[in-house]
């Protein structure tokens, strides 16, 4: 035995988090007699009289641990067992029995039980299986929540581009990034705001916090209110349990707020409180609960004009328009389209598991003379498409929706920047990259939407 166990069986467990505990029992006494231990240790307790009460219970409201009595009248505990571990599978359950045998046990576990703890017990016996099923649960979350972190930390699509406007952004979002101040990012639709907001994020001291995203347009304003700040239950018709918004799941992290200028100007007067105090109330609530968030916002309107016409609060406006990001649209970045569309298609290749095709000089000759008022979300659609209507090793213009097929080949091009070639587009993409990550490769691969080992053999074919 080590002299850490030692100490453990003299001194007692450690006082652990405190959590949400629901005790099941249909003899009062010993129900209320562990609840009122539990509590003492800092817990929230509910107590159930049996296993239907006890579902009713879950159903409404969240709990971390349930510890229920095996043998009770109606639904009995291992019954009540498996109903936790198929509705509420993050709930850690124990079973309590005057009766223990190896086959209950057994049963027990196989049905999804952390441990059984058997009458008579003692109160340090049940608080320090209390406490180990607890640290299981913690533990098994925070791999959960590392596991989203690694997801949500791989932009959808990466900011690649070297022409001059981009590498400019891009200098831009690692300035600003770590300053944590409020950001507004303005730009026509598709041009990749929520990708400038994730590098944002990515740049920022709070990386390895959540980054989260809603789009404020989609949403009316009562909807709006209660996924940013959340509600109690019985604020409204269905709120059948407390919810916590946006604001308190992405506590210490990243939240964008897209299509901003949408917001109602009630909702306008909300999102102002929440930004100047750092708290917001529920739907419901009475109680200001405090916020650690950056927010980024972005917009494809005018804000300056929503402002003078009355749509916008001036006050609000202030206060997202700290540091401000515009976003070039496709066609001030047209020697980006090869990079580009090369993406495009490799990344459309590996989702239908078939080889990326090349792209001929008649589609690229096509693509630059189009106009692009969908921005890069457009070249993302129509590169897909004609990957999946190419049936040879190359787009042709054949692969192109009849839109693009129209597209004159005799438009005069005077005045455009000679591109830079595929090559040193990738090149100084990558370099800058590097740079920006401070050679941190791993981030640096996940900034670029590779892998490292296709970044090592980059850096190498490119001489960086």
């Amino acid at each position: 035995m080590s002299a850490q166990d030692v100490r453990s069986r003299v001194s007692g467990p450690s006082t652990p988090p405190p959590a949400r505990i629901l005790v099941v029992d249909d003899e009062p006494i010993s129900r209320d007699n562990l609840a009122l231990a539990l509590a003492r240790q800092g817990h929230e307790t509910v107590t159930a009289s049996g296993g239907i009460e006890a579902l009713g219970l879950l159903q409404d409201s969240d709990f971390d641990m349930v510890l229920t009595d095996l043998m009770m009248e109606g639904m009995d505990g291992l019954a009540l067992l498996r109903e936790v571990k198929s509705r509420h599978p993050d709930v850690e359950v124990v079973v309590i029995t005057g009766y223990p045998t190896v086959d209950t046990a057994v049963e027990a576990m196989r049905a999804g039980a952390y441990d059984y703890l058997a009458k008579p017990y003692r109160i340090d016996e049940a608080r320090l299986l209390v406490h180990k099923a607890l640290e299981k649960r913690r533990l098994r979350l925070e791999v959960a929540r590392l596991r989203e972190q690694l997801r949500e930390r791989t932009l959808p699509v990466p900011m690649l581009g070297a022409a001059p406007c981009m590498v400019e952004l891009k200098r831009t979002i690692a300035q600003v990034a770590p300053s944590d101040v409020t950001v507004l990012i303005l730009g026509e639709t598709g041009t990749g705001k929520e990708v400038a907001a994730r590098m944002v994020h990515l740049f920022s001291r709070r990386s390895e916090a959540r980054f989260l995203a809603i789009n404020c347009g989609a949403f009316n304003e009562e909807l709006l209110e209660s996924e940013l700040f959340g509600h109690e239950q019985g604020a409204f018709s269905g709120a059948t349990r407390q919810k916590k918004g946006l604001f308190e799941a992405v506590e210490g992290g990243t939240l964008f707020l897209d299509e901003v200028g949408e917001m109602s100007l009630a909702m306008q007067v909300k999102l102002l409180r929440a930004v100047q105090e750092r708290c917001i109330r529920r739907v419901g609530g009475t109680a200001d609960i405090p916020v650690d968030v950056r927010l980024v916002a972005a917009t494809n309107k005018d804000l300056k004009t929503e402002v003078e016409t009355g749509r916008f609060r001036q006050d609000l406006y202030f206060r997202l328009n700290v540091l401000v990001l515009s976003m070039p649209p496709l066609v001030q970045r047209r020697e980006d389209l090869p990079l580009l569309a090369r993406y495009f298609a490799e990344k459309a290749s590996r989702e239908t598991d078939r080889p990326a095709p090349g792209i001929s000089d008649e589609v690229m000759d096509i693509l630059g003379r189009y106009a692009f008022p969908g921005n890069v979300r457009e070249l993302q659609n129509v590169i897909e498409r004609a990957v999946v209507f190419c049936n040879g090793d190359e787009i042709r213009p054949a692969h192109l929706s009849p839109e693009l097929r129209e597209v004159s080949l005799h438009v005069s091009r005077a005045g455009d920047r000679q591109p830079m070639t595929l090559e040193e587009c990738e090149r100084e993409q990558i370099r800058w990259t590097l740079e920006h990550a401070a050679d941190n490769r791993t981030l640096a691969a996940k900034l670029l939407g590779i892998d490292r080992a296709s970044l090592w053999r980059k850096i190498k074919r490119h001489g960086l």
